[in-house]
C-alpha cells in the first residue's frame, strides 16, 4: 500500500454504537485518526441511519440509530470532522456507497484502512465491497469492536483473513509505526501479517 493512494475509512463510530463491548476501541480509532492526520493523508468518516422501513427494521426488529444523539459521531472524532475527505451518510453496512467509489475514482485511492464499529457488519462488509470492487482493504483490528462483544469480533476477523486476505489485518500501532517510517505497507504483508 501507498500511503499517497490510501484513505483512512472511519466505519460507524457514532454514539449509537457506543456500548461497553465497543467502547475500548473509541480511543484507538481516534489515536488512528490523529496519526493518519498529521501524515497528512485522507480521512473518510461514515454514518449510519436507520432509516423507517428499512430491512433492520421490517425483518430484524431493530430500531435504533434513528435520533440524531445516536447517529452523531463520538466526541473524540469532532475535531477532525471539518478536515475530513469526506463524510459519508448512509443507510447500509457498507460504507462503499456511491458517494464514497465517486470520492475514491476522484482522489484516485487504491487501498482503504478500515476501522470502526461493527467489525461483523458494517466494518467487514465494507471490507468485502471493496475488494470485490478491486480495492486492497485493511483492517485496523484494535481500532474496531463489535456491539456484539468479542465473539462477534473475533469472528469478522476469522472471516476477514479468509475472504479478504491475512495480510490485509493490522493493528494501530503498525500503522503509525509504517507512517512515521514512511513505509509502504507492503512491508508488512511479506512480514506475514497482523494480529
Amino acid at each position: 500500500m501507498n500511503p499517497r493512494t490510501t484513505a483512512l475509512v472511519v466505519v460507524d463510530v457514532q454514539r449509537g454504537f457506543v456500548n461497553r463491548h465497543s467502547q475500548h476501541a473509541v480511543p484507538a480509532v481516534a489515536r488512528l485518526v490523529e496519526g493518519w492526520t498529521a501524515a497528512g493523508l485522507p480521512v473518510v468518516f461514515a454514518r449510519f441511519h436507520n432509516v423507517p422501513g428499512s430491512p433492520y427494521e421490517r425483518i430484524s426488529n431493530w430500531t435504533r440509530l434513528r435520533t440524531p444523539e445516536e447517529q452523531v459521531l463520538v466526541d473524540e472524532l469532532q475535531p477532525y470532522v471539518d478536515s475530513a475527505a469526506g463524510v459519508i451518510d448512509k443507510s447500509v453496512s457498507s460504507a462503499l456507497t456511491p458517494e464514497l467509489e465517486e470520492l475514491v475514482a476522484e482522489r484516485g485511492w487504491t487501498d482503504l484502512v478500515l476501522c470502526g464499529i461493527d467489525t461483523d457488519s458494517c466494518v467487514y462488509d465494507t471490507a468485502v465491497a471493496a475488494y470485490h470492487k478491486g480495492l486492497r482493504p485493511w483492517i485496523v483490528t484494535d481500532a474496531c469492536a463489535s456491539t456484539g462483544g468479542v465473539e462477534m469480533h473475533n469472528a469478522a476477523l476469522l472471516l476477514a483473513r479468509r475472504n479478504i486476505g491475512a495480510d490485509q489485518i493490522l493493528t494501530v500501532d503498525e500503522v503509525t509505526g509504517h507512517l512515521a517510517t514512511g513505509a509502504d505497507f507492503e512491508e508488512h504483508a511479506t512480514a506475514g501479517g497482523g494480529a
